[in-house]
């Protein structure tokens, strides 16, 4: 009898693999679903270690962060900071898909409808959930602040969402400027936001106006987008990717310890400075180094997923993508905003200040894994087209979307 509860289990398991295998093609890339299966799983990863709660007298939840105790972990947003080798990528992805589509006769315009509607869904689907979620906290009692502070990680990762459309609405003209400038097109975003933080940060800084760092968020993320187009067209070979990896390695370096860079990729909550919003120079740096490595490591990655069992794994993880990158915060505020009803909860729902917070907090990390995994069977769905929804059904998520954007920029 135990035998056969775990024979059946297996037997799935075994299918599932060879059918993934299968269906296959035999084109391609699994190295670039790799890198982007990484890439993604890094994001849920350092939000769940790098962020926090704290509890305050009237119960209400506040966002915290480990790194204003431990500016020693900053390194541990390098690592896990990988939004570079995410661009890189996706640059490098979406270009073979336009080439497909033109292909098959289709325009550029509707071509990049079909993107914006793949895009979209997943994220409308989660604003319009928690646009009801919000109105049921509310009235069972929980705090406004609490509601504001679950609305701002809830909103964290969907910046990326908007940048990444904005990308991909440029891929057309990315492409004719890589084919005329190769890897130069690249530099010259590199060095625009080296322009834009020379002002910023320089003796001048204080006359110029606050908002002018949000001329880098356009560069900084195009750099390693702009170059994956660039890969896909064969002008980032083996040569180029490792002054990539030493160049980004080198202006890093040098920006911590001459420029005085404060260290972590994201941000800490008292800290004036921040490198990722709006990104600063160490951003691309970064990039630079990781999408160099990632060329590097193509031909071993690939190697690595021909095997069935970590292929059907990345593919997996690779198809709920944006399920994923849009749902991972609520996973943590499933388990935080019912645990807040009982007070402090070490590691979930205490000051993240000490090495016992940090030992806690990875104890939760696998509770928040299923967490997502049972909220990604359920809404994996909404990255599907719509078209088995009706239209009064799909007009009402679009209200309660704009229902929660409204509250989440007025709120």
């Amino acid at each position: 009898m135990t035998s056969a509860l775990f024979t059946a289990p297996r037997g799935v398991l075994r299918r599932t693999v060879r059918s993934v295998e299968e269906r296959t093609p035999a084109r391609r890339d699994r190295a670039l679903d790799g890198l982007r299966a990484l890439a993604l799983l890094a994001v849920p990863l350092g939000h769940w270690l790098l962020g926090g709660f704290t509890l305050d007298a009237d119960g209400s939840l506040h966002n915290a962060s480990p790194l204003a105790a431990f500016g020693g972990l900053a390194p541990v947003s390098w690592v896990l900071q990988m939004l570079g080798i995410f661009f890189l990528v996706g640059g490098h992805a979406t270009v073979l898909s336009l080439h497909r589509a033109r292909e098959r006769g289709l325009s550029d315009r509707a071509w990049l409808g079909r993107r914006m509607a793949r895009l979209g869904r997943p994220v409308v689907a989660v604003t319009a959930v928690w646009a009801v979620l919000l109105l049921a906290l509310r009235a069972a009692g929980f705090p406004p602040d609490t509601l504001r502070s679950a609305v701002t990680l809830v909103v964290q990762p969907l910046w990326f969402v908007g940048v990444y459309v904005v990308l991909t609405a440029l891929t057309p003209l990315c492409l004719r400027v890589v084919r005329r400038c190769g890897l130069w097109s690249a530099a010259v975003l590199f060095a625009a936001v080296a322009v834009v933080d020379l002002l910023r940060y320089g003796p001048w800084s204080a006359a110029l106006p606050g908002w002018l760092g949000l001329l880098t968020v356009l560069p900084g993320w195009l750099f390693p987008y702009q170059l994956g187009v660039a890969w896909a067209e064969g002008k980032l070979d083996r040569r180029r990717a490792v002054v990539l990896l030493v160049g980004g390695c080198a202006v890093f370096a040098a920006l911590l310890t001459v420029f005085g860079y404060p260290a972590s990729m994201v941000g800490v909550p008292g800290q004036e400075r921040t490198n990722s919003h709006p990104p600063s120079l160490l951003v691309p740096a970064l990039a630079a180094a990781q999408c160099g490595a990632a060329v590097l490591v193509r031909a071993r990655l690939a190697r690595a997923l021909a095997r069935p069992g970590l292929w059907t794994v990345t593919a997996v993880v690779n198809l709920c993508a944006m399920t994923v990158l849009c749902w991972h915060q609520s996973a943590m505020l499933a388990v935080a905003l019912p645990a807040s009803r009982a007070g402090a909860v070490p590691g979930l729902i205490s000051p993240p200040d000490t090495v016992g917070w940090i030992a806690a907090r990875l104890l939760w990390l696998p509770v928040f894994a299923v967490v997502l995994f049972l909220i990604t069977v359920v809404t994996r769905r909404f990255e599907r087209p719509w078209t088995g929804m009706a239209r009064a059904s799909r007009t009402v998520m679009g209200v309660l979307s704009a229902g929660f954007a409204a509250y989440a920029l007025y709120g």
